[in-house]
């Protein structure tokens, strides 16, 4: 029993290390975190309602991860193909493809939120 919670917590120690990694070394990480804030600042500025917070947050959330993925895969396949290969290159096209997506649904729900404000 005691073997599952030590490794829990070294789970937990290896999630946060990743959040540090992320935060500190990644350009498009640092980015869209700074974006994050941005839109946080706005949201307490506007006074935005708790469903507005949620949706933001959420949206904050799903760039985040998504791009974070995006860099594991990224990180991975140079690794196992540090050299140009086209097969290589379709794989990390696709996963820059989902953090598009993301992106997308996150600047809808900006939309959704801010336009109103800034519109009348």
């Amino acid at each position: 029993m005691s073997g599952f919670f030590i490794d829990r917590v070294k789970s937990i120690k290896y999630a946060v290390k990743g959040f540090f990694l992320l935060l500190t070394t990644e350009n498009s990480i640092i980015t869209q975190t700074t974006i994050a804030l941005v839109f946080t600042g706005m949201g307490l500025y506007f006074k935005i309602d708790r469903v507005d917070w949620a949706l933001q947050f959420l949206a904050i959330g799903l760039v985040l991860s998504i791009e974070s993925l995006n860099t594991a895969i990224e990180k991975v396949c140079d690794f196992v193909h540090p050299d140009y290969h086209q097969k290589i290159g379709f794989i990390k096209d696709i996963a820059s493809g989902a953090v598009t997506f993301a992106v997308l649904t996150a600047l809808a729900i900006a939309l959704l939120i801010y336009a109103p404000y800034f519109l009348g």
